[in-house]
């Protein structure tokens, strides 16, 4: 009975070990993950704001043509009131 207590001990021992290998495998593998996940976030937000930046510029460009044909309109309107006042 001591013997197998003696054995369980040993295999305690080595799993203990296999399971801090292991860990300390997982937390260097970690460090690249996590560095790889900052770039992509980054590369993300980056990519992102230049959308945002993209569809701003478009809406303003929408707005001024949008106020060019209102101010054509009113010109057109003045001319037909001018050209009614001429009958």
């Amino acid at each position: 009975m001591l013997s197998r207590l003696q054995e369980l001990k040993k295999e305690e021992e080595t799993l203990l070990k296999i399971k801090a290998m292991l860990q300390d495998q997982l937390n260097r593998l970690k460090v690249p993950l996590l560095l790889d996940n900052k770039a992509e976030i980054n590369q993300t937000k980056l990519h992102l704001g230049t959308v945002v930046e993209h569809d701003m510029e478009e809406e303003e460009e929408e707005e001024d043509e949008e106020e060019e044909e209102g101010e054509d309109e009113d010109e057109f309107e003045m001319m037909e009131e001018e050209e009614e006042d001429d009958y």
